[in-house]
């Protein structure tokens, strides 16, 4: 057991790249020592981690996004799986070897090493151009700093991996502080967006832009803005600029029509800042979504292709969160459906967002969009609101939001009317949460919202009282994190300590 933790560290698998950008296929173990020694054997290597999200955003980054928060829950599980419901219901005991957790750390220290590898190998290549080996750097960082923004804000303390280790380095490996690694994030993006270009030619599109690494560099600063860093104004001011530097752009827009958001045939639209790409068709690449989040015991009426999961199923309080007649619900969601055959109605609450075709099983089009205009259009707005300035361009950009949604397809202009100035800052920021939560629904994004603006404790009471029928009783901050994995301290215990509370 001990051997194979270290080893996830010091070895790797080699990805290859096909005519199009998506098409990326494990190949081969091979020798990271002596394979890559010409610019496309860099960009093979780049490919790597790209390749690897796919595996964390198929299911794993949806387990501590919305099943942790009050959006979604299980409509089914397999037996007594306490490893599902233990990260749903905070009654039950979340163990150190809950196999989900392990799983999320494994892939995203997986996806950093394939990232090392790049920025290990790369100056020895010669490149004819060396803006394309900064590039390339630059993809790898971002994606390097994306994994750990994730590994830091469910874990908390983590071990820094910033180059390919030996055995010995890996076992003298222990966690580093929190602030220490936002550090190595914002360093990782101030590069990224130095270096990367503002648009990729039509065969590599899916390939991180400036644009991803302004938007992302907004995101951490508000988050440590937040808990549990706390840096409030000075990083909600760094947060506001990123944002607006995005927005400045002028190369990205709302879509006109929410649907066309998460149409398989618009991938990559003027909204997005990043997309995790994925294409159906038998190679592996596909998503999963639609059949993982179908009710486990529907027929073609849900899905026509494939399994169902009764997964990620909204519960009755995000049902509840969207207005009357909003139309990014019925885009989103969908209260009951009816069998076919025998026309009956089925109480039971599924995500229709990432509708599609399955190709086979759970093999899908649909891409994973981690970052796009509208989230960075309401990050704007909540850093103006906490820093107690500029109250109408918030308003003003909370709007533009409400105004696109109700021009969506199954709107009208009676509904979701524009927000009137609010009486207080607390107001204000209540309304730019409600609306994070149902324009950016099933989008991994609501527990962290929570967590960075100390809001879990009484979000997470109601819908744990809601949910169980009891009161969670009493809380506690360690529920923040998830625990280290067992396997992790078990491979180093003298230097790798549990997080408190597991």
């Amino acid at each position: 057991m001990k051997k194979s933790l270290i080893i996830l560290l010091v070895t790797f698998i080699s990805f290859s790249c096909k005519k199009d950008f998506i098409d990326l296929q494990p190949i081969s173990d091979m020798n990271a020592g002596n394979f890559y020694q010409t610019e496309k054997d860099m960009n093979q290597a780049v490919m790597s981690p790209y390749a690897s999200l796919r595996n964390l955003y198929n299911q794993s980054f949806i387990y501590v996004g919305e099943i942790r928060s009050d959006n979604t829950t299980f409509s089914w599980v397999p037996g007594n799986s306490k490893d599902m419901t233990s990260i749903d219901n905070f009654k039950d005991v979340l163990l150190s070897d809950n196999s989900f957790v392990l799983n999320i750390w494994n892939n995203s220290y997986n996806t950093i090493l394939r990232c090392n590898i790049v920025l290990d190998k790369i100056d020895a290549v010669p490149f004819s151009d060396k803006k394309l080996q900064s590039q390339y750097k630059a993809e790898a960082k971002f994606l390097r700093a994306l994994t750990y923004f994730w590994l830091v804000r469910s874990f908390g303390d983590i071990p820094k991996v910033d180059r390919q280790l030996s055995v010995k380095d890996a076992y003298g490996l222990g966690r580093a502080p929190t602030q220490e690694i936002y550090d190595f994030i914002v360093e990782d993006l101030k590069f990224a967006e130095a270096n990367l270009p503002a648009a990729h030619i039509a065969a590599d599109k899916g390939r991180v832009t400036v644009g991803g690494a302004k938007g992302l560099l907004s995101k951490v600063y508000m988050t440590m803005a937040g808990y549990p860093l706390k840096k409030g104004a000075s990083h909600y001011a760094l947060a506001e600029a990123k944002a607006l530097e995005v927005i400045g752009m002028g190369q990205y827009s709302l879509v006109s029509d929410y649907k066309a958001l998460f149409d398989v045939s618009k991938k990559n639209s003027t909204e997005s800042l990043f997309e995790v790409q994925y294409k159906k068709g038998g190679t592996g690449t596909g998503s999963p979504w639609n059949n993982d989040f179908a009710p486990r015991f529907s027929n073609r009426e849900v899905v026509l292709v494939g399994d169902k999961g009764g997964f990620n199923s909204p519960t009755p309080d995000m049902s509840k969160a969207y207005e009357n007649l909003d139309p990014r619900k019925a885009l989103s969601m969908s209260d009951s459906y009816v069998t076919v055959p025998g026309n009956k109605t089925i109480t039971e609450k599924y995500v229709r967002k990432y509708y599609d075709v399955s190709f086979s099983f759970s093999d899908n089009d649909n891409n994973w969009i981690e970052l796009r205009l509208a989230d960075i259009h309401l990050l704007y707005a909540e850093a103006l609101v906490r820093q107690n300035k500029q109250f109408d361009i918030a308003l003003s950009y909370l709007n533009k939001i409400r105004q696109r949604a109700r021009n969506s397809t199954g709107g009208g202009s009676a509904i979701l009317p524009d927000y009137l100035p609010f009486s207080s800052a607390s107001a204000f920021l209540l309304a730019i949460e409600k609306e994070r939560r149902v324009e950016l629904a099933f989008e991994n994004h609501r527990w962290f919202d929570l967590v960075r603006t100390e809001r879990a404790k009484t979000v997470m009471s109601a819908e744990q009282l809601e949910q169980n029928g009891f009161p969670l009783g009493s809380w506690n901050d360690n529920m923040l994190l998830f625990p280290i994995p067992l396997q992790v301290i078990q491979s180093n215990p003298e230097k790798i300590k549990q997080n408190l509370g597991y």
